[in-house]
């Protein structure tokens, strides 16, 4: 059945998950005073957004030239407070990342390079880099070097040490930070976001009191800050609460799958590759996607590693892409399967990415708190950037929290022109129409357009090109699936001995934190089993041979919601992730 005749039936936007955000997620009433928790500011999410806010903010209160202490003082007992799902800040953060410096080199004035790489989250400047096209799964052919390919004097990182390490910076600075936290519901009354409710912990999976049970609790603040990453359930929920997303494009996702290597020779350069192999060239697939290989250099231990992995945009039509399954195909590729000869897995994990880039953010303040990072959808996909995005909006969030909080005002909306006059608005919208292109026509029809509009900094065509929410594209069951390598334990692997790795912890009797509908077309439920990279969705085999030519006959989805890693994807196919019990869920350290 070939996508452009395929009914509303395989559509995953006609199967939306059973929740309904503003009743769920937000909480209109106060718990009694003496029953809340009161901070000043309720930052949520200890990702590299939220740190920075942190940080920067604390920076402000301590500095007596701006009056920081006396707005301090007002902010009581806990100025600022840090709420972490996972076990730890950087448990669930993943990115590939050749990030550029300048944000962090702003946030930390006294550390040099050299220390960020002391302290295990850097790992080399870039010096070298090479851009491959790949043909076919045997050939490579080096082109010229892509302008928003250019990382020259950029620093290879894991976002998961940096974010431990921004973590202990932010509270020697006075922080409280909220680990193994959730917050799951946003508070709001009389039209203002007063802070956020923590999570219940210990609920069965059937959502009853167990001997360990801990209730949540309000914690109100005079400013909140969304810092959840790749749309958040309380951002989602704010979102339709506000109205925040009238008059954008809908957003657009990307899935990422990493894995970290430690390798017997070191790389010398950053590689990219922009297919079209493993991805199919057939339009039909509606496939895009690319792969990065870079070098990363322990300076602790003196190994030699490299971060490998490959990202593919969630609005193809082939319900049997799986991105998991593409890398391990990319990494036998003979100009990649040399790089890891001798070499042993150490790390791997998978995140979510935003990928509608300008037209696509939400408006990012509402009364009482704002939107950062990926959650206000601060990603450059051209580039493939966006660590330098969420560290700058960290900083002019607090700076516009201070200074509204020093004013006695309670909106916070000049944060959005600061956004729009700094360097991540401006970088954004010269790359406001690069990726639609690409996503309406594919790479050999769509590429050329995309070029130009690189080439002029998006002057050339003008205008504003619309695009489609990725669950509206038609689902298919096409043959993707058919050159996915069997694992041999050396260089590709499954995807449950992969979650094993991650150090995931999520309790077997967890109440499931994943919403979909569990009777669905088959050809929904593949796209959901196929995409998901922890293995999180099952089809039984009684089902799958009983259904066998027929996409559009209903099957059962089992839901094995405890391998989860948090990664996001089933959001943009039909589905809802939301919070998990605080402290469940992977607990990367390298990625």
């Amino acid at each position: 059945m070939a996508s452009g005749n395929a009914s509303t039936a395989t559509v995953p936007a006609a199967f939306p998950p059973p929740v309904n955000s503003q009743q769920e997620f937000i909480k209109r009433e106060l718990d009694p005073e003496d029953e809340r928790i009161e901070v000043g500011v309720a930052i949520v999410g200890g990702g590299t957004a939220g740190l920075a806010c942190a940080t920067r903010l604390l920076q402000l209160l301590a500095d007596e030239s701006v009056g920081g202490p006396e707005v301090m003082e007002r902010l009581g007992e806990v100025p600022v407070a840090v709420i972490e799902k996972a076990k730890t800040c950087g448990g669930h953060n993943l990115s590939g990342a050749v990030m550029r410096p300048d944000s962090l080199v702003e946030l930390y004035p006294e550390l040099s390079r050299e220390d960020w790489r002391k302290e295990g989250f850097a790992f080399g400047e870039v010096e070298k880099e090479g851009v491959y096209m790949l043909p076919n799964g045997k050939t490579s052919i080096r082109i010229p070097t892509p302008p928003p390919f250019k990382n020259h004097g950029a620093e290879v990182i894991s976002v998961a040490a940096l974010c431990r390490f921004m973590a202990a910076k932010a509270e020697e600075a006075g922080a409280y930070i909220l680990t193994e936290t959730a917050a799951s519901e946003l508070l709001v009354t009389e039209g203002r976001v007063q802070g956020v409710r923590s999570g219940d912990k210990g609920r069965g999976k059937d959502g009853k009191e167990q001997g360990n049970f801990e209730p949540g609790a309000d914690i109100t603040a005079q400013a909140t800050v969304l810092a959840e990453g790749c749309w958040g359930h309380l951002t989602g929920g704010a979102i339709k609460e506000f109205g925040l997303a009238e008059g954008r494009e809908p957003q657009n996702w990307e899935l990422g799958v990493k894995e970290v290597w430690k390798v017997a020779k070191p790389l010398d350069r950053v590689i990219h590759t922009i297919g079209p192999w493993p991805l199919k060239l057939n339009t039909k697939y509606h496939h895009t996607g690319g792969s990065w290989i870079y070098p990363m250099k322990n300076e602790k231990t003196g190994e030699d590693m490299v971060s490998i992995g490959f990202v593919v945009d969630l609005d193809y039509a082939d319900a049997t892409t799986s991105c998991h399954d593409l890398l391990q195909e990319f990494k036998l590729h003979p100009l990649v399967k040399k790089i890891l000869e001798g070499g042993e897995r150490v790390g791997w994990g998978a995140k979510a990415l935003p990928g509608g880039g300008y037209w696509s953010m939400p408006k990012l303040s509402m009364p009482g708190a704002v939107l950062v990072g990926d959650a206000g959808g601060m990603v450059n996909t051209t580039a493939l950037k966006g660590l330098h995005y969420a560290i700058k909006a960290g900083i002019i969030a607090a700076e516009n929290i201070f200074e509204a909080l020093k004013r006695g005002e309670s909106s916070f909306a000049k944060y959005e022109d600061a956004i729009e006059n700094s360097s991540v608005g401006k970088e954004l919208w010269e790359v406001r129409n690069t990726r639609q292109p690409l996503a309406q026509k594919g790479l050999i029809k769509g590429g050329p357009k995309t070029n130009i509009l690189i080439a002029t900094k998006g002057k050339f065509p003008p205008g504003r090109i619309s695009m489609k929410a990725s669950d509206e594209t038609p689902m298919f069951i096409g043959k993707s699936k058919d050159s996915y390598p069997k694992p041999d334990g050396k260089y590709t692997f499954d995807k449950l001995s992969s979650v094993f790795i991650t150090g995931n912890a999520t309790r077997d009797d967890a109440p499931n934190h994943i919403r979909v509908q569990k009777n669905v077309p088959r050809v929904i439920a593949e796209s959901w089993q196929w995409m998901c990279p922890a293995g999180v969705y099952e089809i039984s085999d009684e089902q799958l041979e009983a259904t066998e030519g027929k996409p559009e006959e209903h099957v059962d989805v089992i839901v094995n919601y405890t391998n989860c890693v948090q990664c996001g994807a089933i959001t943009a196919k039909g589905g809802r992730l939301t919070t998990p019990e605080g402290g469940d869920g992977p607990l990367y350290q390298l990625t």
